[in-house]
């Protein structure tokens, strides 16, 4: 009993406010990014630290999309991010389950060998890519994302589903087996619809990698501003081309980026850290 209030104490002493101001030094920048949005050309070089613009110039979200082709980058993005979760999620989760529950020569020796990929920093990857591409005759299209992320580039999704996958009762493939279901059948009907939480945080990270990957766009788009990601078009702006000097209106940008990803770990975030938790339980 002593303890107890002893321990509810010292979280209102010591933790509670320790995560208070955590959390307050975490979100400031952010705070700051949005009030910066919604400031005028002359009160956003003021030195003064205000996080309350006066006045608000809510103008600036409709002058970005009038300056700037926003909704191209927009859509340009959307199909990384649609193939890199069909990559991520399907083509991984056949792999994660091969490894998990199809016995075959030298499985375990394939698995390391993939885990071992994750050590390769990806810069060393560039260059190999970029020519296997090139003399395909594909740099300068959308293919060199595109074909990466179809085939399940990422080997920690194969690690994460191979994990989750393991945890999953066999009496359960093992009935669906007598029953005369095949192995993509079972996949299908016991795995799959057993294991939302690892695929909802590999789609979350599939989702988040292609809203951000400025890397990939950068070195196989080129100059072409009509396939440009969001991603690429908006760093142009706010940087190696200098098409948007102000810096209200490059917190636009940010504030445009920011949101949709608040959003997805806002919704999926459950999902997402379930999946994580429970794909190393079982090993």
């Amino acid at each position: 009993m002593v303890e107890g209030l002893y321990a509810r104490i010292a979280k209102w002493t010591f933790v509670y406010p320790l995560l208070l101001v955590s959390s307050v030094v975490m979100l400031f920048p952010l705070a700051w990014t949005f009030s910066t949005s919604l400031k005028t050309a002359a009160t956003v070089t003021l030195r003064e630290v205000k996080l309350i613009p006066d006045p608000v110039q809510w103008s600036n979200y409709i002058t970005i999309f009038e300056e700037s082709p926003l909704i191209l980058y927009t859509q340009n993005t959307m199909y990384m991010v649609v193939t890199s979760v069909i990559g991520g999620v399907v083509i991984c989760a056949l792999a994660g389950y091969a490894f998990a529950r199809i016995a075959f020569p030298a499985r375990e020796v394939l698995f390391y060998v993939l885990l071992s990929t994750m050590m390769l920093p990806h810069v060393v990857q560039i260059i190999p890519l970029f020519v296997i591409f090139d003399r395909m005759g594909l740099v300068g299209t959308f293919w060199p994302l595109i074909i990466p992320r179809l085939l399940g580039h990422n080997a920690f999704y194969i690690f994460l589903m191979r994990q989750f996958f393991r945890g999953i009762p066999l009496e359960l493939s093992d009935a669906a087996r007598m029953d005369g279901c095949t192995e993509l059948g079972i996949w299908a009907r016991i795995i799959i619809p057993n294991s939302k939480p690892v695929l909802a945080a590999v789609g979350i990270f599939s989702i988040q990698f292609a809203w951000n990957d400025f890397l990939s766009p950068l070195i196989y788009l080129g100059p072409k501003k009509e396939l440009w990601t969001l991603a690429l078009g908006l760093n142009a702006q706010k940087g190696f081309e200098g098409e948007i000097t102000s810096l209200h209106k490059m917190m636009v940008i940010s504030v445009y980026m920011i949101i949709p990803m608040l959003l997805v770990f806002a919704f999926g975030q459950k999902y997402m850290i379930e999946g994580v938790t429970f794909s190393g339980m079982k090993g």
